[in-house]
């Protein structure tokens, strides 16, 4: 059987704002957005192949479980790049903490938080 991950839906604050975030960061685009589930908004942001769909309630979201502790709780969006220093250096320039930097079969890695209470890694198999 071949199967591949086509995307992950996720609440954010504001799904726009993560959406741009992530478009400035990664180079990805916005392959649809608009209205959604109980008069929400959500945006699909990613490239051809795969995509996050960016989902913000109509009600402010609540705030966010500790991560590693809960049933079905995000812990983090593993991200594959292909220049994982050139990616650190732009994540740094917005200002942003990196942390858990690693080096272990199959590749070197990173994490941040970001602007969105989401946890990313960033990963380099190269």
């Amino acid at each position: 059987m071949n199967a591949r991950l086509e995307h992950v839906n996720i609440t954010v604050p504001d799904a726009r704002a993560t959406a741009d975030f992530l478009s400035r960061l990664l180079g990805w685009h916005i392959r649809w957005e608009g209205a959604s589930l109980n008069n929400g908004y959500s945006v699909h942001v990613g490239n051809a192949d795969s995509y996050l769909a960016l989902y913000t309630p109509k009600a402010p979201v609540a705030e966010a479980h500790p991560r590693y502790g809960n049933a079905a709780g995000l812990n983090h969006v593993g991200i594959v790049v292909e220049d994982l220093d050139a990616i650190e250096t732009r994540v740094r320039a917005l200002g942003i903490e990196t942390f858990n930097h690693a080096d272990y079969e199959p590749g070197r890695r990173f994490y941040f938080d970001g602007p969105d209470a989401v946890e990313y890694e960033m990963v380099s198999f190269g």
